[in-house]
């Protein structure tokens, strides 16, 4: 944990592989601290001020490194400011990719006692990144979307805190943040970051009525990895409209025609579920060198260390920077840091001058590594 502005980070070039951070909201909350970011006399200086934050994040980023920001509106002068949108015009100006507006939909929330307008009930996650940058959509499908792509707004009810802190975004938002966007493991040598590697299933999802019927037929009928693996491959192709409109059942072999329709006629409409059956992780990509480190994750806004809770859940190394003092020891004690031993850990740092970790580096057919905590105790 480190006490410092985020407009200029103790922390070396390339060093970090994603930001989660909830910046101060322009002219909601006074934290009483010179120099604080979210009191400009307008919208626009505000926006200035968070630009000169994401320069300097994209210094400390790595190649593939992005950055998942948490935002919200405000009122002036009863017009809402338009914060959301000023900031992603001017990322976008800055040279960054907007790739996604993510919609955090609280299902509940304050009272407010406006009578001429509706209760606010949402914020945004804006997702900004490089043209190149890493990003797990299936590890995070796995967990939220059966597989699927589960889409663009996030529904997580804000957390209760008793926390001297005004405004602490809830621990699951940061976890989304870091399994979509922190990899698990890269290489401290050469930067190799570790992909999943993964292949086609026919495990389906049990608490799904279609998927529980389609698994029961493929095991009445005895069909085998094959027949899966030939549903695939025909796809719909051979049924319906789409006879006249496609035409790769065609170029399949014999043998794989014939698995296909052997597992079309036992499973009927519910050979759709297995043609777009989910996928399973069988390794990660591996550079060779064997010197991996876990994902780092960076919050220049720490408050009380909620991105670091849920870095910590999830194996990734965290550091945590906030302006206010009074923060710094809060997050401190929340994550049950301890800065000496922390400073003795990192003697021996490696090349980019951020403390270093030893960690088996993920190879195919193995997990990747569940290193240490990691931060630094510069001052």
């Amino acid at each position: 944990m480190l006490v410092a502005d985020a407009r200029r980070l103790p922390l070396p070039n390339h060093s970090i592989d994603l930001v989660v951070t909830s910046p101060p909201y322009w002219r909601k909350r006074d934290y009483g601290v010179d120099g604080q970011l979210g009191q400009e006399d307008t919208p626009a200086d505000y926006v200035v001020a968070l630009t000169d934050c994401l320069t300097e994040w994209q210094r400390v980023l790595t190649p593939t490194g992005s950055v998942m920001l948490n935002v919200g509106d405000n009122y002036h002068r009863r017009t809402l400011a338009g914060i959301p949108a000023r900031i992603e015009a001017a990322a976008i100006d800055a040279g960054w990719l907007v790739r996604n507006r993510i919609i955090w939909a609280k299902t509940r929330g304050n009272p407010d006692p406006a009578r001429d307008r509706l209760t606010s009930r949402h914020e945004y996650v804006l997702h900004l990144t490089p043209r190149h940058y890493y990003y797990d959509l299936t590890g995070y499908a796995v967990q939220y979307g059966n597989g699927a792509n589960p889409g663009d707004v996030w529904e997580i009810p804000p957390e209760r805190s008793l926390s001297p802190h005004l405004a602490p975004f809830p621990v699951e938002l940061a976890r989304r943040a870091i399994l979509l966007s922190c990899p698990q493991s890269v290489c401290s040598k050469c930067g190799h970051v570790a992909q999943r590697i993964t292949a086609p299933s026919g495990d389906l999802d049990p608490t799904r009525p279609q998927a529980r019927r389609a698994m029961k037929l493929a095991a009445d009928a005895g069909l085998t990895d094959a027949h899966f693996a030939a549903i695939r491959a025909t796809g719909i192709s051979d049924a319906g409209k789409a006879q006249r409109t496609q035409t790769g059942t065609g170029r399949n072999s014999a043998d794989v025609q014939r698995l296909a329709a052997e597992a079309k006629a036992a499973l009927g409409g519910y050979f759709r579920e297995f043609t777009f059956g989910p996928k399973r992780t069988i390794g990660w990509t591996d550079c060779g060198h064997g010197q991996m480190r876990a994902g780092r994750v960076l919050d220049p806004f720490s408050g009380t260390g909620t991105t670091g809770v849920a870095a910590r859940q999830l194996g990734r190394h965290y550091i945590g920077i906030d302006l206010n003092s009074n923060y710094h020891d809060l997050a401190v004690r929340r994550l049950g840091l301890d800065l000496h031993r922390a400073a003795e850990r990192s003697t021996s740092g490696d090349s980019s001058g951020v403390p270093a970790e030893s960690a088996r580096p993920p190879r195919r057919n193995v997990s990747p590594p569940s290193p240490t905590s990691w931060w630094s105790a510069q001052r």
